[in-house]
């Protein structure tokens, strides 16, 4: 089972898909709606990001209609991924902390002599 779990672990995140299932993207992970992205793996996306970018001019420039499509999937996975992480950043931000109470504010007594 441990194994299972190790397995789910990629690049840019956790994979969620369930337990003994193929991957039926064939790894292309940041097209897949399973991929949890690991908020510390930002900069990398952000790099898969440029990168798709200056290949979609390249395969446009090129007249690679085909590579284009395929590149724009991946490209608005990428954004995706990166909204998603954006999102949980602010979630994380937003929570307020509500302390731990002391004894003496739990039992209406105070601990001083």
């Amino acid at each position: 089972m441990q194994r299972n779990f190790e397995k789910r672990k990629v690049s840019v995140g956790t994979c969620a898909r369930v337990f003994a299932t193929p991957c039926v993207h064939e790894h292309a992970c940041v097209r897949c709606s399973l991929l949890r992205p690991d908020p510390a793996q930002r900069a990398r996306l952000e790099e898969i990001h440029d990168n798709l970018e200056a290949r979609i001019v390249e395969a446009k420039r090129e007249g690679w209609l085909g590579e284009v499509e395929g590149l724009q999937i991946s490209y608005s996975g990428v954004k995706d991924k990166l909204a998603q992480i954006d999102s949980t950043l602010r979630r994380t931000a937003e929570a307020t902390g509500l302390g731990m109470p002391t004894f003496g504010s739990i039992s209406g007594r105070s601990s001083a002599p």
